[in-house]
């Protein structure tokens, strides 16, 4: 049996990942491709907690919110029940709305990135995306869109959605050697963002989308 692929969206709050990630799972279902979404954090108690402390309900700092996030992580690629591992040894295709990059990115910024990395280093040795999709968009465009949702977490300011963008492609530039990152425009067509990201994950399948 064929691996499924892994394809992690990535994006500041805002950014339409987590709308983009459902239209291409519909595309690959509708293609007779096995495939599956998530995100993170879970739906874990690992989960439950972090989004505990991400809605202000739990106060705590960075430190332990990177360290929740990685231990959410490694239960989510190594869970032998659901994990992202047994799905992809089963021939599913994984959809997932973040993954150690968002760390990087968001964690990164606010402690020792290099501290975040050693973090999530089991996971990055367990497991490594097939294409990560980042969808970018001005951190003025994304402080629009979270503003109209109504209620924010907390990296849910313009300085922090600024930080986290300028994060993300520090990552890019320090961890990203040998990963397979394309940076897509967010547009207001969405029908177009996707159509950029189709032509991406084509490659994945031997252009056979």
């Amino acid at each position: 049996m064929e691996r499924g692929k892994f394809i992690v969206f990535e994006g500041t709050d805002g950014s339409g990942k987590s709308t983009q990630l459902k239209l291409l799972a519909k595309y690959l279902k509708g293609r007779g491709i096995a495939c599956s979404t998530t995100h993170e954090p879970t739906d874990s108690p690992f989960g439950a907690l972090l989004r505990a402390c991400l809605t202000g309900r739990i106060d705590t700092d960075e430190r332990t919110i990177a360290a929740l996030f990685a231990a959410d992580r490694l239960d989510h690629v190594s869970n032998a029940v659901n994990g992202i591992l047994k799905q992809l040894e089963a021939g599913i295709t994984v959809l997932c709305d973040r993954f150690y990059f968002s760390s990087l990115a968001y964690n990164g910024g606010l402690v020792s990135a290099e501290w975040v990395a050693q973090l999530n280093a089991p996971v990055m040795e367990l497991l490594r995306a097939d294409l990560t999709v980042f969808i970018d968009l001005t951190p003025e465009e994304s402080m629009g869109r979270v503003s109209r949702r109504g209620e924010t977490e907390r990296y849910e300011s313009l300085e922090s959605l600024r930080r986290v963008r300028d994060g993300y492609f520090a990552a890019f530039e320090r961890f990203g050697a040998g990963e397979n990152i394309a940076v897509i425009a967010s547009e207001q067509d969405r029908e177009r963002t996707q159509a950029h990201i189709r032509g991406e994950v084509a490659k994945l399948f031997g252009g056979r989308l």
